[in-house]
């Protein structure tokens, strides 16, 4: 009975949505997707409750080239790209902000998480020509399968699938399958697959730094 009730709320939820689908495509020919989309991510962000979340899931499932099923984008989530590929199952917490990122199956965004398209958007190099003029260079991010990222975290490199980044954390270059990795910037501290292995950066046992139940997610 629950199935079939999910169902029917996703069937209702893309209705309701169609019209903001057909404006969106016309605002797409006009102005380009990226405007477009800002617009409708903006305007969708702030619905309340479980309806929010599934109206938010049907305007994506139309306009993005992946919106899997059973995802759950939160309350105030702004998707800036309309490259933004969502898996299975994902779910994105309140809050967070999306660039250009592929999100594969059952990776979990706590609170606030902030996902941006690498640390060179801007360039810096020329001193007489304003930060915002100078050309930067923007890269797709991806966060590997059944991966939990804590609230908080900036994310500007690639995670692998099965890790997790604890809370806070600031991630600038790209972390290992498996991988457990916080503080800013972010190091690898363990991995779950290899619970007694050595750290990457130190050399020493990850035992007496810190456990599983210890790690800040």
């Amino acid at each position: 009975m629950k199935t079939v009730l999910k169902f029917l709320a996703d069937l209702l939820a893309r209705l309701v949505v169609l019209p903001a689908v057909v404006l969106y495509w016309l605002g797409a020919a006009l102005g380009g997707k990226e405007r477009a989309l800002r617009f409708w991510s903006e305007f969708l962000a702030p619905l309340a409750g479980t309806g929010g979340v599934y109206l938010r899931r049907a305007f994506y499932r139309y306009v993005l080239p992946e919106c899997g099923p059973g995802c759950w984008i939160g309350f105030g989530v702004l998707i800036h790209s309309p490259n933004t590929r969502i898996g299975k199952n994902v779910y994105i917490g309140p809050y967070c902000s999306l660039g250009e990122v592929q999100l594969e199956d059952d990776v979990l965004l706590s609170t606030g998480v902030s996902v941006i398209n690498g640390p060179r958007q801007h360039g810096l190099d020329q001193l007489d020509v304003p930060i915002r003029q100078q050309p930067g260079q923007w890269q797709l991010v991806r966060i590997g399968q059944n991966s939990w990222i804590g609230e908080r975290a900036v994310v500007m490199a690639d995670v692998g699938s099965h890790c997790v980044i604890g809370a806070g954390a600031v991630v600038t270059r790209p972390i290992p399958d498996y991988a457990v990795a916080v503080g800013v910037p972010a190091r690898v501290i363990r991995y779950r697959n290899q619970p007694a292995s050595p750290c990457p950066e130190t050399g020493s046992s990850p035992h007496g730094q810190t456990t599983p139940g210890q790690t800040p997610l």
